[in-house]
């Protein structure tokens, strides 16, 4: 491919969106060719598919310490299928059958990176889109609470062993410490070396940015 846009460009002259198309193109080929071997968990030794555990989800933690080793930028692990966290009844039960499995395989990810010297240049977040009010719903669930939840980061730059902020006595609403969902973006976007005020463009008579016009990093979180 590249002969192929060596050619173009002496009859025609250098062309950026061609040269980015087949960058994009044989990144894609790379991709493909190597991840044969990064999905296949079986070449893993017993012992560490033993500290992560065999559910869906422990394979998924596995597999992202897999992608990253490989250089892979930004893994998503979902705790899936379907909506299992989203618990409007039968809370008790399926936290009983999902929290240790959540524990194990987030826990080991993080030993993990730290022995093979990738968690200081690796950030692990994890959370949600909000938490659980502390009243019930239809019996013997929880509705929606974006007033009080709890997010954990680890690595890249995050100091360990920080509990910051509380909520009050019912764990309906912050009131100690209070992060913003602004502010978490923009603590995560400095310790990913971004800057979130640099981007700011004008529209609608706002200056807007990447978090919308608020955030402040919280530097009591990093090192």
């Amino acid at each position: 491919m590249q002969e192929l846009n060596k050619s173009h460009e002496q009859s025609f002259g250098p062309d950026e969106f061609l040269e980015g198309r087949i960058q994009a193109m044989e990144s894609a080929f790379r991709m493909q060719s190597e991840a044969t071997d990064a999905f296949d968990l079986r070449g893993e030794p017993e012992a560490v598919r033993a500290e992560y555990g065999t559910t869906n989800f422990a394979n998924g933690c596995l597999l992202a310490r897999r992608l990253v080793e490989r250089g892979v930028r930004t893994v998503h692990v979902y705790y899936g299928p379907g909506q299992p966290w989203d618990d409007h009844n039968s809370i008790n039960k399926n936290l009983r059958n999902r929290c240790p499995d959540m524990d194990k395989a987030s826990a080991a990810l993080i030993r993990d990176l730290r022995q093979r010297g990738l968690l200081d240049e690796t950030v692990v977040v994890w959370g949600g889109e909000f938490g659980r009010t502390p009243v019930s719903e239809s019996g013997d669930g929880r509705d929606h609470n974006p007033y009080g939840f709890t997010m954990f980061m680890a690595g890249g730059g995050f100091k360990g062993g920080v509990c910051h902020g509380a909520t009050d006595e019912f764990g309906f609403k912050a009131v100690d410490q209070r992060v913003s969902i602004h502010d978490l973006h923009a603590t995560l976007l400095h310790v990913l070396g971004i800057d979130h005020e640099r981007l700011t463009y004008r529209y609608a008579g706002r200056d807007f940015r990447l978090t919308d016009v608020y955030g402040e990093v919280v530097k009591d979180l990093l090192l």
